[in-house]
This record gives structure tokens, sequence and C-alpha cells, in this order.
């Protein structure tokens, strides 16, 4: 018997024959959708998270104010409403309040001593606000009218001085009506307590 057979359970040629794996190509329309996809997922999360910490800042906040407003007495509060109230209308009423005193001032210092005033009185317009004067006097010749109305108009306060009705008496001396206006800044009280403040 011969004794040199070999016997081998591995077969010589393989039984299939293996296939090579296809390969896949993506397209770039499914990559654009994937990457979107992804995107999308993130901001969502983004957004969710953005918006639990802002519900927990606005919580926290509103805490915080009710707190202050407890702290506060509500009494106190409504008195000094009142208060702010009362001050403002004081200061509207000053504001609108008018003082004569400041144009006999002017007047005073402007005054040439040839001249001298008998008549005065004056007119208020509230729209627009303005302060009329109309006054009398005589004067010892007409170059001293010449000078007064100099002066006058070199006063930033006193505005469009007009003499008229010039006439001369038996005694020389020349009698006249002076007409000019205010400057709304010298007889407003607001100004003038600043000017008395603030002499320069």
């Amino acid at each position: 018997m011969d004794n040199n057979f070999q016997t081998s359970f591995i077969p010589k040629k393989p039984l299939a024959t293996e296939r090579a794996a296809p390969v896949r190509h993506v397209s770039v329309a499914t990559l654009i959708a994937t990457v979107i996809f992804f995107a999308s997922l993130a901001s969502l999360a983004g957004v969710y998270l953005y918006k639990s910490v802002l519900t927990k800042t606005i919580a926290s906040q509103s805490a915080d104010l009710a707190r202050a407003k407890a702290a506060f007495e509500p009494s106190l509060i409504t008195v000094l409403q009142n208060l702010d109230r009362r001050i403002n209308s004081g200061e509207e009423i000053l504001g609108k309040h008018i003082v004569v005193s400041p144009i006999f001032s002017a007047l005073s210092e402007l005054t040439l001593k040839s001249i001298r005033f008998t008549k005065f009185s004056y007119s208020i317009t509230e729209n627009p606000h303005k302060v009329s004067v109309i006054m009398s006097g005589t004067a010892a010749s007409y170059k001293a009218i010449a000078l007064q109305a100099d002066a006058l108009t070199q006063n930033k306060y006193i505005l469009d001085p007009l003499f008229s009705n010039l006439s001369l008496d038996e005694k020389g001396n020349v009698s006249f009506d002076l007409n000019f206006s205010v400057d709304p800044s010298l007889v407003s009280y607001g100004e003038s307590l600043n000017r008395m403040n603030n002499p320069q």
C-alpha cells in the first residue's frame, strides 16, 4: 500500500470569486444637504440654550426689581412725586414772572443829567412775549435828546428807542415822548436773579 497519499481539506481553488466593494460617489447636493441639516441642528440647539439663558436672566432681574421696589415706601414715593410737581410748577411760574425794576435800574444808569422824565407806562404782550415802554420828559436842548438817544441805542436791553413829539417850551426846554421795547431777558425774574447772583 502506498503511504505517500496526502489528503488536504483545503481546496486548491477558491469556491466563490470575491467581488470588490463598489465605490459610492457622494453627490454635491447630498453633501450640501447634510451640512445644512447639521448646521440647522446646531442653530436650534444654540437658540434653545440662548432662550433658556434669557429666561433665567429675566426671572433674576424681575426678582431684583421686585426686591428694590419693596425696599421703597409707597407713601414716600407719593410724597416725593407731589413735591416734584410743585417744584416744576414753581419753576414754570417763576420763568414767566415779569419784574419791572430792572428797567428803572437801566434808565437810572443811562439817563443824562440834562434829561428829566415825567411820565412812565409799560405794556406787556404775552405772545410773542414783549414789553413796550412809553415815557415823556423834558430835555435842556435838542443836543441832549440826541445824546440820550445814542446812549439808549448802545444798551443791549433797550430795543428801537424812538423820540417823538418834540416841542420847545417858553423856558427853552424841549419836551418829548419816548417809546422803546425791552429785551424779555431784562424783565425775566429768573434772569434778574441770575444777574444779581453773578454781577459780571
